[in-house]
């Protein structure tokens, strides 16, 4: 099974900019990001595939930007003008499917996660 493990997340103030990375043991075909803020339930944030194609939830879209090296198995979520209700444990996942999907259960393996915390 593939082992995921994050990086990169931390405390920063509302407009920053933080990058995730995500290293992984294997070359799984869709990778994608979750978060889990408390209190609530863990939600899609953005998946790609192995050759490129994207998803992103509405409330990300336009300011978080996910991409992968292939090449090392990293995978990466740059995230602008960051807001209060960005913070969360952000969680890296890998699927066998060959498309993105933002159903928790299409992932089978899954990071340890990293917290994100964002000041106002």
């Amino acid at each position: 099974q593939v082992q995921l493990v994050e990086s990169g997340g931390g405390l920063v103030q509302a407009g920053d900019s933080l990058i995730l990375s995500c290293a992984a043991s294997g070359r799984p075909f869709t990778m994608g990001w979750f978060r889990q803020a408390p209190g609530k339930e863990r939600e899609f944030v953005s998946g790609i595939t192995r050759g490129g194609n994207t998803d992103y939830a509405a409330s990300v879209k336009g300011r978080f930007t996910i991409s992968r090296d292939n090449a090392k198995n990293t995978l990466f979520l740059q995230m602008n003008s960051l807001k209060p209700e960005d913070t969360a444990i952000y969680y890296c996942a890998a699927s066998k499917s060959l498309t993105v999907r933002n159903i928790r259960g299409s992932y089978d393996a899954w990071g340890q996660g990293t917290q994100v915390t964002v000041s106002s």
